[in-house]
């Protein structure tokens, strides 16, 4: 593998790839493990301001493809490439661009209709000018072929991979549901809230994990309505950790109700730890979670939401056979070797 070191790869990531996100999380894993394989990727640092670049943030996105040299192999996070293509197609002819999309920009929740339709559009050329996409989930596969005009055959699925973890014992005393996201309109922290609202006979406690400074008007959103309902001493923000495994260790059922995922490395992580999980039918989620380990229910149904909630905490035998079934589902799931693999040999086809 030696001769790869000599492929002149680069990968532009905006803002701080150390940011405590999913999508963070998988650029992290892949330049590690590529590096593992004997790649080592040049990363370039994007703006912080995408998906919401003004002129400035383009420009200098401009200015770092320009003076890289020709053919180099170019992967772009979709974060930043989605509303790039303008600059995408300037150097689609020089560069061999491939998009990494962990999901489209026009799908996250709460964004006017005008700005949806602008993203899509941007978006669809900006894929059109990249010789390759990467995928995380079959379902962002469909999508792009459906809804963005992208051939099937110039879509690459790499699925995140899932490190092995030790099982929780999910033997809590109340139980502890345990969210892990950060808080976005798409997350659906809302819908849970008024959920566990209907639930304050039963015994439990919540522990909502991840960042709050991704919209913050929306985080004093959820703090209010939390408040309004009395459940300030049984739903904890927890805010963001380097390290949650303690967290899923001590939980004893996995929730989130999202309203889209492309893929939702959360609900992978909990399958790892042999959670139950109860989530929403949206995305890529019922790819994820088999029925043997979760129970799914329509997007943004408080009632179902808290109907399948109190089934879990009511009835302790429902609960294992799911705990069982997502210890099972833990033994398939693919490791992040595997995501590496994948895109090396598709950047070696690209570069050749």
């Amino acid at each position: 593998m030696n001769h790869l070191a000599k492929l002149p790869v680069y990968f532009l990531i905006p803002g701080n790839v150390n940011s405590l996100t999913g999508g963070y999380a998988y650029d992290r894993r892949l330049l590690a493990e590529l590096h593992q394989l004997g790649l080592h990727m040049h990363v370039i640092d994007l703006a912080d301001s995408f998906p919401n670049p003004d002129d400035h943030a383009l420009n200098d996105a401009n200015v770092k493809l320009e003076s890289l040299p020709d053919n180099s192999v170019v992967i772009i996070d979709g974060l930043a490439f989605g509303v790039m293509d303008a600059i995408a197609r300037q150097h689609k002819n020089r560069l061999r661009l491939i998009a990494l999309c962990h999901h489209p920009l026009a799908l996250e929740s709460g964004l006017p209709e005008r700005q949806q339709q602008a993203l899509q559009v941007s978006e669809a050329r900006a894929l059109a000018a990249s010789v390759a996409v990467v995928v995380t989930s079959k379902n962002t596969a469909r999508i792009l072929a459906q809804d963005f005009s992208v051939p099937p055959d110039k879509i690459t699925l790499a699925i995140p991979g899932t490190d092995k973890q030790t099982f929780a014992l999910c033997d809590g005393k109340p139980p502890v549901l345990l969210t892990v996201a950060t808080l976005t309109r798409r997350k659906a922290h809302d819908v849970l809230i008024d959920a566990l609202a209907q639930l304050k006979h039963l015994p439990w406690q919540a522990r909502f994990v991840g960042g709050e400074n991704f919209d913050r008007e929306w985080t004093n959103y959820l703090r209010d309505k939390v408040a309004v309902n009395e459940l300030e001493d049984r739903i904890k923000f927890v805010g963001n950790l380097a390290d949650i495994s303690n967290e899923y260790l001590n939980a004893d059922i996995f929730v989130l109700p999202s309203l889209f995922e492309g893929y939702g490395m959360a609900f992978a992580e909990a399958l790892s730890f042999g959670l139950p999980i109860i989530a929403a039918r949206a995305g890529a989620v019922p790819d994820l979670i088999p029925a043997s380990a979760g129970i799914l229910v329509p997007p943004a149904d408080v009632n179902a939401l808290a109907n399948s909630l109190a089934q879990l905490l009511t009835y302790s035998t429902k609960r294992t056979q799911l705990q069982l079934g997502a210890q099972r589902a833990a033994k398939n799931l693919p490791t992040w070797a595997d995501a590496a693999e994948i895109v090396l040999k598709l950047i070696q086809r690209v570069r050749h």
